[in-house]
């Protein structure tokens, strides 16, 4: 019998579709499609009982490669067509996949908003700070100053930080993960799943046509210990090569130190507290770039709160308790009739 129950686990074999996977030769998409196909083969979650919801976008044929359900929509709805599923079947695990053209330009009305109301859904965003599909104008993560095909001269706008604006709208939880980092982000996913309420998984991730090595100090062999802090659950923020270095809290603002000088201990850097319900510390680490801070990684903010969906139908059950018509016939036959013989 334990045989036979092995046998039916899922593999990562299952979540793959048997459709040719069309982007381009080391894009930083297909590190993500690996993380999630283990993240539900960790969760051991049906195929059937999963949805991928896109919009526009180079990352948006996502849910061709997944062998799950999934729905190629439109520019900027993925948000809103994924919250309506939801709201239909709150036993599906979904997922919206989309880019940060798809979901802070177009689609930022919907990716507030889907925020705001804590629908139980994982969003992974795939932050490029480009519009690939469309061969390299500016996006909203762009950085200022870039020259890009839509600004030939430099952009002049100040990019968004996406985890600020999901804290500005109410997240509860939000992630920063790199596309070199497989196993963070398989990690990061599966606490993404397991969240009751809106999940946001922001991507540092590579366009190698349009944008590439955008996010090269950050995820570089040689720069990544200095220019990444690893969060982790109650334990100090050290980073570096010798794991030396750290964040602490000066008056109302972050700085770096470095153990042994100026009596600089362990004890004074901070620890890492992603269940805190003030969102204070978690908006500043969200903030943290470079040359002056590492990049924050990780689970960023993971806390609880009311969960829309399960509002939406208590609130129907509450009303159909309430209600004198217990059936359509009861409405129809109610107030003034006519009675034909």
């Amino acid at each position: 019998m334990e045989g036979a129950l092995t046998n039916c686990m899922l593999t990562t074999k299952d979540f793959v579709s048997n459709q040719q996977v069309k982007w381009c030769p080391g894009c930083g998409d297909y590190a993500v499609l690996n993380a999630v196909q283990k993240t539900l083969v960790d969760l051991q979650i049906p195929k059937e009982n999963a949805v991928f919801v896109s919009g526009i976008g180079c990352s948006s044929r996502f849910p061709y490669y997944m062998a799950t359900y999934g729905f190629h929509t439109i520019h900027g709805r993925a948000a809103a067509i994924a919250s309506g599923l939801k709201l239909a079947n709150p036993a599906l695990s979904v997922w919206v996949i989309s880019g940060d053209g798809d979901s802070l330009a177009i689609g930022g009305n919907h990716f507030i908003h889907v925020i705001r109301r804590n629908l139980d859904l994982n969003l992974i965003l795939f932050n490029n700070e480009i519009y690939g599909l469309t061969k390299g104008q500016s996006s909203p993560t762009t950085k200022k100053g870039q020259v890009t095909k839509s600004a030939p001269h430099g952009t002049i706008e100040n990019p968004f930080i996406p985890g600020e604006l999901a804290l500005g709208a109410g997240a509860h939880f939000y992630a920063r993960v790199p596309d070199t980092n497989v196993k963070l982000m398989t990690q990061v996913m599966l606490e993404a799943e397991k969240h009751r309420g809106f999940s946001l998984v922001e991507v540092l991730q590579n366009c190698v046509i349009f944008n590439d090595d955008v996010h090269a100090a950050i995820t570089g062999k040689d720069s990544k210990a200095d220019n990444q802090l690893i969060l982790e659950q109650g334990k100090p923020m050290l980073f570096g090569k010798e794991m030396n270095k750290g964040i602490r809290l000066n008056g109302l603002r972050l700085e770096v130190v470095t153990l042994g000088e100026n009596g600089i201990s362990e004890k004074d850097i901070l620890v890492h507290d992603a269940y805190c319900a003030d969102p204070t510390l978690h908006a500043m680490l969200t903030r943290m770039k470079l040359p002056d801070f590492p990049v924050a990684m990780g689970i960023i903010r993971n806390t609880t709160s009311e969960v829309y969906n399960d509002l939406f139908h208590g609130q129907i059950e509450n009303e159909k308790k309430k209600s004198e018509f217990k059936s359509l016939d009861d409405l129809f036959h109610s107030g003034n009739v006519f009675h034909v013989n």
